[in-house]
């Protein structure tokens, strides 16, 4: 008999959301702040955003175990999908008479080119992947010690391969290669970054949820497949 989560849906529910909302409302808008030390940084609005997802994959494994979090990032590519599709069609949708000279404000807004799509979906779904696989056998490892290790280290892995993948198939060949370098790696200092800031943060809803739920999940027999929405 399956067990039955009080938080499991509403968790799902907020993942997908912000999966959404950092894909579709990030991207509108590059930012540069004065970081001290450092100078000035530019970087795409969604990645302070962003990596809310990959808290969202930890809390999932180490509570719900690697299936269940197998299922919320198939959720989320799923949601990715039709929104790449949805967007698609608005925006060659051909505008009204009286809506013409708002037409490129929504093609700049969610006119991404077939080439960023395809960079944003893949590049989270294997992202994704890896954070969780690494997170449930970090678990295992340390016997369920030291959280802060698989959460940082898993977002580490999960981050490099998101960050590389999403560069490489949207701007390789389209920006030189020293910025495109300098910018992959930026993105992924900043999102990586953000799973320290926020260990305190994963350390209370992880507790939380492990007392409410009655469950702290570790995948010993667990079959790894990415391709499989079995719990």
């Amino acid at each position: 008999m399956q067990k039955n989560y009080k938080y499991y849906d509403l968790i799902l529910g907020a993942y997908v959301c912000v999966l959404l909302c950092a894909n579709l409302i990030g991207p509108a808008k590059v930012a540069t702040l004065q970081v001290p030390v450092i100078g000035a940084v530019t970087f795409m609005a969604g990645v302070l955003f962003f990596p809310i997802s990959y808290v969202f994959g930890d809390v999932l494994t180490e509570v719900y175990g690697y299936a269940r979090d197998r299922r919320c990032v198939w959720s989320g590519f799923a949601a990715l999908l039709f929104a790449a599709i949805m967007a698609t069609v608005i925006v060659k949708l051909p505008p009204a008479d009286f809506w013409r000279d708002k037409q490129p404000a929504v093609e700049a807004m969610f006119g991404n080119t077939p080439r960023i799509v395809a960079a944003s979906v893949i590049a989270f779904w294997s992202g994704s992947f890896v954070n969780s696989y690494v997170l449930a056998k970090m678990k295992l490892w340390t016997g369920g010690r030291w959280l802060w290790t698989r959460t940082i280290g898993s977002t580490l892995c999960g981050e490099l391969v998101d960050s590389v993948l999403f560069y490489s198939i949207a701007f390789y060949g389209l920006w030189a290669l020293d910025n495109l370098l300098t910018v992959m790696f930026t993105q992924y200092v900043l999102k990586s970054g953000w799973e320290v800031i926020m260990t305190p943060v994963t350390y209370k809803v992880v507790g939380f949820l492990k007392r409410m739920e009655q469950e702290d999940y570790f995948d010993r027999d667990t079959n790894f497949t990415p391709f499989s929405l079995d719990t």
